[in-house]
């Protein structure tokens, strides 16, 4: 049986991102969580246009995760498509339709004062 590639957080955040970009994800932000929470390394928080692409984003994202690295990814939200949660273990995505993201506004949480650029 063939092993898979060695998993890094910095790792998992590269395909994540890159899987994200391939998607059309949209707002695309990267929090380094490292030294401020026992939750994981990295946040990537990304919007969709609407439910059913917040939806294929998410599966794809976690079908590649598996096939890359043979992450099983867990996830929460998938089936209304408004805000889906993947916890692969060092980096936790977040892919919300844009009003959902307005309304829960994760990054002003997590990042410092001013670091917001849009």
């Amino acid at each position: 049986m063939e092993s898979h590639k060695q998993t890094t957080s910095e790792g998992l955040l590269s395909l994540i991102v890159s899987s994200l970009e391939d998607d059309k994800a949209e707002d695309i932000v990267q929090i380094d969580l490292r030294g401020k929470t026992t939750i994981g390394d990295y946040m990537v928080i990304a919007s969709g246009r609407s439910s059913r692409q917040v939806s294929s984003i998410s599966e794809k994202l976690t079908d590649r995760l598996k096939a890359h690295f043979g992450v099983l990814c867990k996830t929460e939200g998938k089936d209304t498509g408004d805000w889906v949660l993947i916890d692969s273990g060092d980096v936790i995505v977040h892919v919300f339709r844009p009003e959902v993201r307005e309304f829960y506004q994760l990054e002003k949480m997590w990042l410092p004062t001013g670091t917001i650029s849009q």
